[in-house]
């Protein structure tokens, strides 16, 4: 009997990936004994952030980085350092942005449902560019001069979205930003692997960078990181903290948050409510070491076993087609043939809905064809799947 059966949830299958609704990534030994040694002691918060910020400034050659709750909490913690900076007063009248730096530029083609956290600082998104190429009626995307003629006085930062498919490159949109003297805040939260990712955005001239740490770094799913300027970091933190101190009190961390620097104490900030335990900061830490000691073939490897075990499990199918793929993250894709009587997504339900409860990736149930990642699957799950698929498809 698991701790989920004794609180009444379910357990699931996870073929869908490290993606948060189905809870991330799969918590290693070590990291989950980390996460226990850390919960039979008390620190100073400012403090295990300075220590964990040495760690993450070191693996990805920013000046400076903090542990998040999520790569969503370090857009919103990232955004408001590049409105209030290092002014208490500012930090403590957000989301208010009267008077203030109240735009961020964004591509049209980057915009997604996770800028929310980005426009919960209370800044306005300025959108620039012409998806043509996304929409399929051209070929064109947005273009620098596009980003630089859209920035003004009130331009508090530049957020840019990355990915492969990302227009323009990550390297253009930082000399733009660099010249004009905005921020670069980028959104890095499934960038990984290739572990070179971790140093690849602030090499190339991002000012910020959020990760997220419970998808392939394989920390707790409430984790990220915040990394970049030294400014901009101790902005976020103090924004994050429990700032409920006297003045004469407060001893933080020169390292992380230079005390001479501020005029007074902020309040407690607006990413309060992204406050981040000091288990999860642990926890985030060792996985962190963890994930750079695999090497990006080991791992690939890995992920590639699992996905042949799936395979080998499935069998011949009458009614769909597999495949193996390969390239990139390893993945199981299966094709329903035409005229079956179960449409791709009434088979992701089945899925769903049968014992064991197995989630796979849905994103192209309307065309027949349903993915299966290896990245959050237990050595028993291949042959758990493989034997329902041939229960559903035959």
């Amino acid at each position: 009997m698991s701790i989920y059966d004794a609180i009444g949830a379910r357990t699931i299958i996870n073929a869908k990936g490290t993606s948060t609704r189905v809870s991330g990534a799969l918590l290693a030994p070590e990291v989950t004994a980390a996460m226990q040694e850390a919960g039979q002691y008390c620190v100073d918060m400012a403090e295990i952030q300075a220590a964990a910020s040495k760690i993450i400034a070191e693996v990805t050659g920013a000046e400076a980085g903090i542990v998040t709750s999520g790569a969503a909490a370090g857009l919103l913690l990232g955004t408001a350092a590049c409105v209030a900076g290092l002014d208490p007063a500012k930090m403590a009248r957000l989301p208010d942005t009267t008077g203030m730096k109240s735009e961020v530029i964004m591509v049209r083609s980057q915009r997604n449902q996770y800028d929310h956290a980005v426009r919960a600082a209370g800044v306005h998104i300025v959108e620039v560019g012409l998806p043509d190429r996304v929409a399929g009626a051209g070929v064109r995307d947005a273009e620098p001069w596009e980003i630089a003629a859209a920035i003004t006085e009130r331009t508090a930062a530049i957020v840019y979205v990355a990915n492969a498919r990302s227009r323009p490159t990550i390297e253009e949109v930082a000399r733009v930003a660099n010249s004009k003297h905005v921020p670069l805040l980028v959104d890095a939260a499934a960038q990984l692997p290739p572990a070179a990712n971790l140093r690849r955005f602030i090499a190339a001239g991002a000012d910020l960078v959020a990760y997220s740490g419970g998808k392939a770094i394989g920390g707790p799913q409430g984790s990220g990181i915040l990394c970049g300027g030294r400014d901009l970091i101790m902005s976020a933190v103090l924004q994050q903290l429990d700032m409920d101190i006297a003045w004469e009190q407060w001893t933080p961390p020169p390292s992380l948050i230079d005390k001479a620097r501020l005029p007074g104490l902020p309040p407690h900030g607006i990413g309060r409510q992204c406050k981040v335990g000091k288990e999860t900061i642990v926890g985030l830490l060792v996985a962190l070491r963890r994930f750079l000691a695999e090497d990006d073939q080991s791992r690939h490897d890995r992920l590639l076993g699992l996905v042949k075990r799936l395979d080998s499990a499935t069998g011949s199918l009458r009614n769909a087609r597999t495949e193996v793929r390969t390239g990139g993250s390893p993945s199981f894709v299966l094709t329903l043939e035409r005229g079956f009587k179960l449409t791709g997504m009434e088979v992701c339900i089945a899925l769903q809905n049968g014992t064991p409860s197995i989630h796979a990736d849905p994103s192209q149930a309307a065309n027949g064809i349903i993915g299966f990642s290896p990245a959050s699957l237990r050595p028993e799950d291949p042959d758990l799947i493989g034997r329902r698929l041939r229960e559903l498809i035959g």
